[in-house]
C-alpha cells in the first residue's frame, strides 16, 4: 500500500483542465486539449510529485452551473488516461463520491486502475455536496453520510479480497491489502470517518481543530501508530519566480527558498501532504510551474 515515508513532508496536486469551476479556471483552460493535461501531469511525474489529482461530478443542475461550470471530466476515466501517460506518480481521485455508486462497482473500477497503472491508484471518497446532483441519481441527499459509512466498509472489502460472499473480481489490485482509501472533507463527521482510514484531504487548510479531532479519534480507534497521509491545501496559489503578468489569484511568489519558507511556517507539524495548485497564463506556463516547484521547492521542503 502506498505510504508517505515517515518525516517526510511530499506535495502532490490537483490537475487543471479535467474540472472548470468559474470560481477557479483560468480562461485558457476552456480551450485546453487532453495534450496540454498530458504534459502537466508529466511534468509533475518526472519533477517528483507524490500524486496528481482529479474530481467527481456526475452532473450539475442549471441553477449551479454558473458558478460550478459543467465541465467536469470522469473521474476514474481521466485517471485511467493519465495512467498510460505516466510513470511513477500516484492517481488520486480528489474526491470520488462513494454514495452514488455500488461498493462492488466502485471497486471494480479503482482494482482495474491499480492493476493498469503498476500500483499507483489513490482512492480519495467524499460524502458529495449538490442535493439536485443526488436526486438526479436517485439517491438520498440526507442519507448521504451514512450511505457513504456503510458502503466504504463494503468497498474496503471488495478491494482487499477476490470473493466478496460468492461472487468474485479479477484483476486484483497490485497494492496489498488494497489500495489506500484517503477521505475528504472539513466537516466533524469527514473528519472521524478519515480517522479510520489511511488519509485525510481536508477542504483547504488543516485547521487545528480539524487536526485535534482526527488524531483523538484515531487514537480512539487505536490507530496513532499507523501511517496516515494529512493533507494541508495550500492557499494563496503558488508561481516560482516573478510572474509575468498579474496574477488572478493570491500566490506565494519569489525564490524557491521564500516559497519553501512561507511554505513550512504555515504548515502544521502533523501534515505530512501538501497539496499546491498554480496561476498562469497558459498550459505550457502551467507545465513549467508544475515542474519548478517540483525541482527548485519540493527539496527544501524539509523539517
Amino acid at each position: 500500500m502506498l505510504e508517505i515515508p515517515k518525516g517526510t513532508l511530499v506535495y502532490g496536486t490537483q490537475l487543471p483542465i479535467q474540472s472548470q469551476s468559474s470560481l477557479y479556471a483560468a480562461k485558457w483552460e476552456g480551450s485546453a486539449t487532453p495534450a496540454d493535461l498530458v504534459r502537466i501531469a508529466q511534468a509533475a511525474d518526472r519533477s517528483g510529485y507524490f500524486y496528481v489529482a482529479v474530481c467527481d461530478h456526475i452532473a450539475i443542475p442549471e441553477e449551479k452551473a454558473a458558478a460550478m461550470g459543467l465541465w467536469w471530466q470522469d473521474c476514474l476515466t481521466t485517471l485511467g488516461f493519465l495512467a498510460s501517460a505516466t510513470e511513477n506518480v500516484a492517481l488520486l481521485s480528489h474526491v470520488f463520491v462513494i454514495a452514488y455508486r455500488h461498493a462492488l462497482t466502485a471497486a471494480k473500477s479503482f482494482e482495474t486502475l491499480d492493476h493498469l497503472s503498476g500500483g499507483r491508484a489513490i482512492a480519495g471518497i467524499g460524502a458529495g455536496h449538490v442535493e439536485a446532483e443526488f436526486d438526479a441519481l436517485g439517491v438520498s441527499f440526507a442519507d448521504r453520510g451514512s450511505l457513504t459509512d456503510s458502503t466504504l466498509v463494503d468497498f474496503a472489502e471488495a478491494l482487499s479480497n477476490t470473493y466478496v460472499g460468492n461472487m468474485g473480481a479479477l484483476p486484483r489490485p497490485v497494492q496489498t491489502p488494497r489500495p489506500p482509501i484517503w477521505i475528504g472533507g472539513s466537516s466533524k463527521p469527514a473528519i472521524r470517518r478519515a480517522a479510520a482510514y489511511e488519509g485525510w484531504l481536508p477542504q483547504g487548510p488543516a485547521t487545528r481543530e480539524g487536526l485535534d479531532l482526527l488524531l483523538s479519534t484515531r487514537e480512539k480507534l487505536g490507530k496513532s501508530e499507523d501511517p496516515m497521509a494529512i493533507g494541508h491545501v495550500v492557499i494563496p496559489y503558488v508561481y516560482v519566480g516573478t510572474p509575468k503578468s498579474e496574477r488572478r489569484q493570491p500566490c506565494y511568489s519569489g525564490s524557491p527558498e521564500q516559497i519553501a519558507e512561507a511554505l513550512l511556517a504555515e504548515t502544521p507539524a502533523e501534515v505530512n501532504q501538501l497539496q499546491v495548485k498554480f496561476d498562469t497564463d497558459s498550459a505550457a506556463e502551467y507545465a513549467e510551474q508544475v515542474e519548478a516547484f517540483g525541482t527548485q521547492v519540493g527539496p527544501l521542503l524539509k523539517r
